[in-house]
């Protein structure tokens, strides 16, 4: 992909992801309470998962945007693939 558009698509995903994470309650109204989260963590700690989910996409995004996300799935794939 070439300079521009990657840097575009992950200005976009670090977007969504800071919207998820200072926009929780309203994650929480459009998804409702997440189950896992209810029972691992604690009840009403939906809020809490949305905004680490929130966090870990922002996340991918500055990944994306500086390419190192192409690094980070040449080493996944290594794994499953023979040299």
């Amino acid at each position: 992909m070439s300079v521009i558009p990657r840097i575009l698509l992950g200005i976009a995903v670090m977007a969504v992801g800071t919207l998820m994470t200072f926009k929780s309650e309203t994650m929480l109204e459009w998804f409702g309470e997440n189950a896992w989260a209810e029972d691992k963590l604690g009840f009403g700690q939906s809020r809490l998962f949305y905004k680490i989910l929130g966090t870990l996409v922002a996340f991918l995004g500055i990944f994306i945007m500086t390419n190192i996300i192409s690094d980070i799935l040449g080493g996944v794939a290594s794994v499953f693939v023979r040299n």
